[in-house]
């Protein structure tokens, strides 16, 4: 294998900054509601088509969908590396588990040949659930891994924790650092080949104190003490997930977690930069849309910027 070219595909995506500097655009499921129901697939791409267009400028990636961001991904600034998701959205409610599956009809060679840089592959886990369920998730991961590996292209896994049995926001609050620390301790194991973690903050900054706006469940100094244990679970690079959250607690939370010591290296923030434009689509169309991305949304991902050049840690 050349590692060699995966190297070279790695540093487009983190740039000359050596900070990854991604812009998340890849949801589907999300995007339609947020789009409106009865949302076509024609405005699922046009949307993905601006933000790609007015944004990729100021970022050293983008993460898109070979199910509806192909148009967009034509239009990003030439610089900026392209990450397609592999995974089909979303799962299957009706079933135990939350197994993933892939989009079909794609495979890892065609992502190459079409333009990618990088796969991401979103994995669900509960490191908690039964053996019988995590054999089928690890082997999952396993089996991309490889693909990504033969076809010498950067594998970027999102890993996003629940429990299986909690579902109150405060109650999975006091379990998420666990969740989230073991999991990155989990695919951090060489067998899955994992170029770059994309993982959440290890704590709900809602919960937090100085940030709650009720009750909270870690200290300043308990959160920190999580951000730092995170850090010192893997290897590997690792970036941070926006997960719907506001640009100003985005931002808030990266210059936390530089504070607590974590080394993360960037982030592959979506809703944080771009959500504002969604109403202006909705109720005025492209135009304002556009307009909207080229004043709030550059300033959103320039603010975002700085502020991972005074937190973030190089990719070595």
């Amino acid at each position: 294998m050349d590692q060699l070219i995966k190297k070279q595909r790695l540093e487009k995506l983190y740039g000359e900054q050596k900070i990854f500097r991604a812009l998340a655009i890849d949801q589907r499921g999300a995007l339609r509601r947020m789009l409106g129901e009865g949302a076509t697939e024609q405005q699922l791409q046009t949307f993905k088509f601006l933000v790609s267009q007015e944004l990729t400028p100021y970022a050293s990636a983008i993460l898109l969908d070979p199910e509806f961001g192909w148009q967009a991904a034509e239009v990003k600034e030439e610089k900026c590396g392209l990450i397609m998701a592999y995974e089909k959205t979303g799962y299957d409610k009706n079933k135990v588990g939350r197994f993933p599956d892939l989009v079909d009809a794609v495979s890892v060679k065609q992502l190459k040949e079409k333009g990618a840089d990088a796969v991401k592959l979103l994995i669900y886990i509960d490191v908690d659930e039964s053996v019988a369920i995590n054999n089928v998730k690890t082997a999952f991961v396993e089996r991309v891994g490889s693909e990504c590996l033969a076809e010498e292209m950067p594998f970027f896994l999102e890993i996003l924790t629940y429990d299986s049995e909690v579902s109150d926001k405060k109650a999975y609050a006091k379990l998420k650092p666990h969740k989230v620390i073991e999991s990155m301790k989990l695919f951090s194991d060489k067998r899955f080949n994992v170029d770059v973690l994309k993982v959440e903050v290890p704590v709900d900054m809602n919960y937090v104190q100085g940030y709650a706006e009720g009750e909270t469940v870690y200290s300043e100094a308990e959160a920190k003490a999580f951000f730092k244990q995170q850090s010192e679970c893997t290897h590997l690079p690792f970036i941070f997930l926006s997960a719907g959250v506001s640009s100003r607690l985005f931002q808030e939370t990266l210059i936390f977690a530089k504070q607590a010591g974590s080394n993360f290296n960037g982030v592959l923030c979506g809703r944080a930069t771009w959500a504002g434009s969604i109403e202006a689509f909705n109720q005025q169309g492209e135009v304002q849309a556009a307009q909207w991305l080229r004043d709030q949304g550059i300033k959103n991902i320039s603010e975002l910027n700085n502020v991972l050049l005074q937190s973030a840690t190089k990719v070595a």
